[in-house]
């Protein structure tokens, strides 16, 4: 997985980013296997191999849908990291226009493209009451919910997001009428009823007449649900609760959340990053402090890419811990580092106004 809407798909987004690691599989491993590598990896930042991977389970299953899905959710979840959306903080708020379309991606679109065409060619089989058809009714329902995301993100076209978002609620929502216990199912719509419940009130008014519900409590419970149960979406609900946790300032539960995340993926360094944002946001910066020295500590020995300014991100939260602990002098320091080198523009704006801050005090 924010100014969180349903068009913008913070939590679709933090719903977001979506995908994951390496597993040692057997030498020929099945198309399920490989997805579920596949989503290893891209949730432990291990962006190319992940995309290798979906890529072999769609040239095993060419006719098998999730594989394009999980291939385009990989490749967006790249598309973010390298523009640097890579925190809760990225999709909320004012910060979160700085994953706007900016350069077009070809792979991206190109895959989109095709996953959108698949998913309408499945869509005309589905028959209701059967099994198959259930299954299918998701994987359409499942590809409108990350082709809203696309579009509300890296593509940058609201409407065409309000949409697909609107389809993927429908299909999902007539799934749970017929099987309830459908957990991957409930998160789409659990997901949408909360964001809508956030939007202004003329968003939420379109949204509305558009066939998508509002339900703040409900809607977390069903992303709740989804989060409790084993499953191909668990580990997406639990980055979508991230943000919902964080939105309610239900900063124990975020956290106890970001931890269980940890411990499952224990390369994607970013989640000791969020882990300090979160601790800020609970005024408690000294467990913020550690949080970001080991994360610091990960990405010295990490060879792997970084995300745009990752970097400026690690020592702008550090400077922050820092100043909340009264360290004003090392606090000035990290401050300073953040506006070195490549760094999105609210956070250098917001690091120049904690050192001015800081200059403050010091008179």
């Amino acid at each position: 997985m924010p100014k969180l809407s349903i068009m913008t798909g913070p939590a679709a987004v933090l719903i977001g980013v979506l995908l994951a690691i390496a597993a040692t599989g057997p030498s020929h491993p099945s198309t399920e296997e490989l997805r579920a590598r596949g989503m290893e990896l891209g949730f432990n930042l291990d962006h190319d191999e992940a995309v290798a991977a979906f890529k072999e389970s769609i040239a095993k299953d060419p006719g098998n849908l999730a594989g394009y899905r999980l291939l385009a959710g990989a490749l967006w979840s790249h598309a973010l990291f390298q523009r640097g959306a890579i925190t809760t903080d990225d999709f909320v708020g004012e910060n979160a226009s700085a994953y706007r379309k900016s350069v077009s991606d070809p792979e991206l679109d190109r895959t989109a493209k095709e996953l959108l065409r698949r998913a309408d060619a499945l869509s005309a089989t589905i028959a209701d009451g059967s099994t198959t058809s259930a299954d299918a009714r998701y994987e359409v329902g499942a590809a409108y919910r990350l082709l809203s995301t696309l579009e509300g993100t890296v593509g940058g076209s609201q409407w065409r997001s309000l949409g697909a978002a609107r389809r993927a609620y429908r299909e999902h929502s007539r799934l749970l009428s017929i099987a309830p216990q459908r957990a991957d199912a409930a998160l789409t719509v659990g997901l949408y009823r909360y964001l809508v419940s956030t939007m202004p009130a003329w968003s939420r008014l379109v949204a509305l007449v558009a066939g998508l519900d509002s339900d703040r409590q409900a809607g977390t419970r069903l992303v709740e649900q989804t989060a409790a149960i084993d499953g191909e979406m668990q580990a997406s609900a639990m980055f979508s609760l991230i943000v919902i946790y964080n939105q309610q300032q239900r900063y124990d539960d975020a956290i106890a959340i970001i931890h269980r995340l940890q411990d499952r993926f224990p390369r994607n360094r970013l989640l000791w990053l969020e882990a300090a944002c979160t601790g800020l946001r609970a005024g408690r910066a000294a467990d913020a402090r550690a949080s970001i020295e080991h994360g610091l500590a990960m990405l010295d020995s990490d060879p792997r890419p970084r995300a745009y300014g990752e970097l400026a991100r690690w020592h702008y939260h550090y400077g922050i811990a820092l100043a909340r602990l009264h360290q004003s002098e090392l606090a000035e320091q990290q401050l300073a580092a953040a506006l070195q080198g490549e760094a999105l523009e609210w956070v250098r704006r917001a690091a120049r106004v904690e050192l001015t801050t800081l200059a403050r005090q010091r008179r």
